[in-house]
């Protein structure tokens, strides 16, 4: 007999094992909702974008409000005018918290990793998405 052998410890309960993605889901759900019913079109609710304020440039967030406001109210072509950056990050959310989810819940870890290549290429994708918004041509990613 090992000496330094121990007991396995007894497994961990389902919902203790899916409670942290779970409480996320609840904070993104909050923010959605009040989103949703605090209208970002009507001026007064939410603060300016600094950027924009400054220079009249639209950064990669710029819309982003108004957008989640029409995802929630289904309107994914009005999310997708006002910021069609914001609506691929929400899809990626559902489905990264989905396979989460799922790992949690039957004791799998979940590494995301990201590698440098990977970093950087997210980076140059909202640059991208920066400038050509800014760009004449890119009207049709204004906010």
């Amino acid at each position: 007999m090992n000496v330094s052998s121990r007991p396995a410890a007894p497994p961990v309960p389902v919902p203790r094992r899916i409670a942290v993605p779970v409480g996320l889901l609840a904070a993104v759900a909050g923010a959605f909702g009040y989103v949703g019913a605090v209208d970002p079109n009507e001026p007064g609710h939410y603060p300016v974008c600094p950027l924009y304020q400054l220079t009249g440039l639209y950064c990669p967030g710029c819309g982003g409000l108004r957008s989640a406001h029409a995802f929630v109210h289904g309107d994914l072509l009005g999310a997708l005018r006002d910021n069609a950056l914001g609506v691929l990050a929400y899809l990626g959310f559902g489905v990264l918290w989905t396979f989460w989810v799922a790992r949690a819940a039957r004791g799998r870890p979940v590494r995301i990793g990201l590698g440098t290549a990977q970093l950087w290429a997210l980076g140059a994708a909202l640059l991208v998405f920066t400038v050509v918004r800014n760009l004449p041509f890119g009207g049709w990613l204004h906010p």
